[in-house]
């Protein structure tokens, strides 16, 4: 093993054990009650580059009836056959990005949070994954993969105005480069952002 590879793994394993210690059990937060007519759930997926903690997220396609455009984790609702919600995360996952289960060490959960708009429950699960995935994109639900930095992720924090239906509010954003994460996915990055020093 090469003195890069083994670094990388370290950092990794330090990483795993940080989010160990500052995320919820995956199934007590399977349990908790959270607003929404349905349930739905997230993977959260973390890799190691150059030392730097990266996420992975989604842009959905632009024709898309819901959420079109925006970005987000890759999930989505629980289906009568998935043996959990975790399992759920990861059955988008791979439907969504082509992230195999089996490449994915699910290290804890996020508090979950309810969407507005189209009443979701949504549960988000952390997994470590190696850095330099192969994506395979669902042609019908993805338009791009994103990889960001947590340090950027951070630094992009604000508030903004935003329109939804007409209707103007503030609420929190992410904004890095082009790219504006707000909604649901940005309290789970919040959250997130708040539990990892």
């Amino acid at each position: 093993m090469s003195s890069g590879s083994s670094s990388r793994r370290a950092d990794a394993v330090a990483l795993a054990d940080t989010l160990r210690g500052v995320l919820l059990d995956p199934v007590e937060a399977s349990a908790l009650d959270v607003h929404g007519r349905t349930d739905a759930a997230v993977l959260v997926p973390v890799f190691v580059q150059d030392g730097e903690p990266h996420l992975v997220f989604t842009r959905r396609r632009d024709d898309l009836r819901r959420h079109a455009g925006e970005i987000s984790f890759p999930g989505g609702r629980e289906d009568a056959e998935d043996a959990s919600l975790v399992a759920t995360a990861l059955r988008e996952a791979h439907e969504e990005i082509g992230l195999p289960p089996s490449a994915v060490e699910v290290v804890g959960a996020l508090q979950p949070t309810p969407t507005i708009a189209t009443s979701f429950a949504v549960y988000p699960f952390v997994g470590l994954i190696e850095p330099g995935m192969e994506w395979t994109l669902s042609p019908r639900e993805v338009a791009e993969v994103l990889e960001l930095s947590l340090r950027d992720l951070r630094a992009g924090y604000g508030r903004r105005r935003m329109l939804r239906r007409g209707v103007p509010f503030r609420t929190d954003v992410y904004a890095v480069g082009e790219q504006l994460i707000w909604g649901a996915t940005a309290r789970i990055l919040g959250d997130l952002l708040d539990r990892v020093p």
